[in-house]
């Protein structure tokens, strides 16, 4: 689908980046990898760590993120609250603004900010996550509007329960109750994911920009129904 190029992406190292890492791969890209595990080509913090030249990167993924602060706002301490806003909102707009210099310089580019539905429905008992994952949302429609008419686009996705590492380690009771709250009745793959990501990161979606897209089982549909039961 990718008519080569580099591409940079981050938290490449598991889960949902090195999915999408080995998709963007297999469509013929140069991938830069970038996660906190010396497993990567790039080491660093995206909240803090100075970027690397990136003038020759042509499709930027930012998927970096944390998942684990759990903490009823209430209780939130400021730390859990600045470092998940550091890391999922400033951190994505780093990464971003490392690569937009040389693709602004090109006339081409191809921005996917991985956000989560979270953005869209709240996360009872993370609201710094869901209100960081917010706020990419609000960055990626500013940014494609600033940047359509450098041959840029801009992107979310957004995806749901997704069966990584850290997702099917959780108690199975947990699993099983979020698995009964998806229309779809099982998680979402990685690489289901990833497909997604590199539709965007092609040259055939230059009039996809500034969108947020789902891939979440459903997971934020309505289940609501004035029936005595959900139709079938």
């Amino acid at each position: 689908m990718n008519a080569g190029g580099r591409a940079l992406v981050t938290g490449a190292a598991r889960g949902i980046g090195a999915a999408i890492a080995t998709r963007l791969a297999a469509d013929g890209m140069d991938v830069i990898s970038l996660d906190l595990d010396e497993s990567a080509d790039v080491v660093l913090d995206v909240a803090r760590d100075p970027f690397p030249e990136l003038g020759d990167v042509q499709v930027c993924v930012a998927n970096a993120g944390l998942t684990t602060t759990i903490a009823p706002a209430a209780r939130m301490t400021p730390e859990q609250w600045q470092r998940d806003v550091d890391v999922n909102l400033t951190g994505s707009f780093r990464t971003v603004q490392a690569c937009l210099a040389g693709m602004r310089d090109r006339g081409y580019g191809r921005i996917v900010v991985v956000s989560s539905v979270a953005a869209l429905g709240g996360l009872p008992g993370q609201v710094a996550y869901a209100a960081s994952k917010a706020g990419q949302l609000g960055m990626v429609r500013t940014l494609a509007g600033e940047h359509a008419a450098d041959g840029i686009t801009v992107n979310a996705v957004l995806p749901g329960l997704v069966a990584t590492e850290q997702v099917l380690a959780m108690p199975a009771e947990v699993r099983e109750r979020a698995l009964r709250a998806l229309p779809s009745g099982r998680l979402v793959e990685p690489a289901e994911v990833a497909a997604v990501v590199a539709f965007l990161c092609s040259p055939e979606a230059a009039q996809v920009n500034g969108q947020a897209l789902a891939v979440d089982g459903g997971a934020s549909l309505s289940s609501f129904t004035l029936g005595s039961s959900r139709p079938r």
